[in-house]
C-alpha cells in the first residue's frame, strides 16, 4: 500500500480484538500458548468476532476493504471457499458480499442510508487480516468506544451452526447492550484450563462471561466434584486480576443425550452442571457482590439445537438475549455503563481497563493456519 492510495490503518475500527500477533488479532495469549491444549492454540488463531466498526460521512455510499486471506492449501477442502463478508447497521439490516478466494484482494460493501453506525464481519475461516479500507464517496470514521466484554467458552461460544458470525450468541448479546464483545470461544476445549484463567485475568475488561462445562462431560471427562473445584480455582484466578470486574457464569446449556447419562467418572451433565452451579452459588454467598450466575439447562429447547448439541441461528438469539437480560438484571449491565459514563464509585467495577485496550505481543510465532471445524467437538 502507497500512502496516495488513502487507505485507513484498520485498528482504530477494529473490535472484538483479544490479544495483536505481529499486527494480527489473535484470541490467547501468543506468548502463552505453550501451555495451553494444541487445539485451543489452534482454534484461537482463527479471528473469531473480529470486525470493524465504523460510521459514515456524508456521500459515503459504500466502503472497500483490502484484506489478506490465509488461504488454505492446494488439497484442502476449503480452497476454493468463498469469502464472505457480513455488514449491519444499527436498525438490525444486513447486507451480504461474497466474494472468489483470493490471498489478498480488495471488497466493496454498499452503505445503506442513514451513515451508521455499521458493523462489518470479514470471513472468519480464512483468518483475514485487514490492511485497509476507506470510504467511497465520504469519509469514514471509527465507531465510538464501547465496553470491553470479554466472553470465554466452548464451540456454542465460538459460534458454531449459525449461519452468519454476527448470528452468534455473544454477537447477538453484545449488539443487545451496546457493547464490544471479544470472543474467546474455543471449540473442544474450555474445559476450566487454568492457563486460560490467568490469561483472562490479565487481560483488560470492563465485564467477563464464563461459559464452559459442556466438553468436561466427555471431550474431557470430569468428575462432579473434580468440575466443583475446577469452578471455584477458575474462579479464583480469575479475580486475582479483576476483583471487582461484573462476572456472570452461564452453566451448561441443554445436552439431550448426556443430561442423564454417566460419562467415564461416572458424572452427567446435570450433576456436573449442578458442581459448577454450587461452586458459583457459594461464591456469592461469601460476598462477591459483581458475580452473576445464570444456569443454562433450561434456556434452551431442543428445537433450538441443530444437532442435539450446538444452538441453530434461533438458539443462539435465544441464548444471546438470556444472556443479555441476566446481564441487565443482576445490575452488572448498570454498572458497566455507569463506570463507562464516569458515574460514582458506587457503580465502578474494579480493574477496569480503558474501552478497546488490547494486549500485545509480537515475539510469538505465527498463528496457526485455520482449521475445517467440521467433525471437532463442542
Amino acid at each position: 500500500m502507497t500512502p496516495d492510495e488513502h487507505w485507513l490503518d484498520p485498528g482504530p475500527f477494529l473490535r472484538g480484538v483479544a490479544w495483536l500477533e505481529h499486527g494480527r488479532p489473535v484470541r490467547a495469549d501468543p506468548a502463552d500458548t505453550a501451555r495451553l491444549p494444541w487445539d485451543t492454540g489452534e482454534r484461537a488463531a482463527l479471528p473469531i468476532g473480529v470486525r470493524l466498526e465504523f460510521t459514515a460521512g456524508p456521500g459515503a455510499h459504500a466502503v472497500e476493504v483490502r484484506y489478506r486471506a490465509a488461504v488454505p492449501g492446494r488439497a484442502d477442502a476449503l480452497r476454493d471457499l468463498a469469502h464472505h463478508f457480513a455488514l449491519w447497521d444499527r436498525s438490525g439490516r444486513l447486507a451480504e458480499v461474497v466474494t472468489e478466494p483470493a490471498a489478498e484482494a480488495v471488497v466493496r460493501i454498499g452503505l445503506p442510508a442513514g451513515g451508521g453506525p455499521f458493523t462489518l464481519h470479514p470471513p472468519e475461516a480464512q483468518a483475514p487480516e485487514v490492511l485497509g479500507l476507506r470510504g467511497v464517496g465520504g469519509p469514514l470514521a471509527p465507531a465510538p468506544a464501547a465496553p470491553r466484554w470479554v466472553v470465554h467458552g466452548d464451540s456454542i461460544t465460538e459460534g458454531w451452526w449459525s449461519t452468519r458470525p454476527p448470528h452468534g450468541w455473544p454477537a447477538v448479546a453484545g449488539r443487545a447492550l451496546g457493547w464490544d464483545a471479544v470472543n474467546l470461544g474455543y471449540a473442544g476445549g474450555a474445559c476450566g484450563e487454568l492457563a486460560t484463567a490467568e490469561q483472562l485475568s490479565a487481560l483488560p475488561a470492563d465485564a467477563l462471561t464464563l461459559a464452559f462445562g459442556t466438553n468436561c462431560w466427555s471431550r474431557a471427562p470430569f468428575s462432579a466434584p473434580l468440575l466443583y473445584e475446577t469452578t471455584r480455582a477458575f474462579l479464583d484466578i480469575v479475580r486475582q486480576g479483576h476483583p471487582r470486574t461484573p462476572l456472570l457464569l452461564l452453566s451448561p446449556v441443554l445436552r439431550p443425550d448426556a443430561e442423564r447419562t454417566p460419562n467415564r467418572l461416572g458424572a452427567t451433565l446435570g450433576a456436573l452442571r449442578d458442581a459448577m452451579e454450587r461452586a458459583v452459588r457459594e461464591r456469592i454467598a461469601a460476598g462477591d457482590g459483581r458475580l452473576v450466575l445464570l444456569p443454562g439447562r433450561d434456556l434452551l429447547a431442543p428445537a433450538h439445537l441443530a444437532d442435539g448439541l450446538h444452538p441453530n441461528d434461533e438458539g443462539h438469539r435465544v441464548l444471546g438475549l438470556a444472556v443479555a437480560e441476566a446481564l441487565r438484571r443482576g445490575g452488572l449491565a448498570d454498572a458497566v455503563m455507569g463506570a463507562a459514563a464516569g458515574a460514582g464509585t458506587s457503580a465502578e467495577p474494579g480493574a477496569r481497563a480503558e474501552p478497546g485496550a488490547i494486549a500485545t505481543r509480537g515475539d510469538a510465532a505465527d498463528p496457526a493456519d485455520p482449521a475445517d471445524p467440521a467433525g471437532l467437538p463442542v
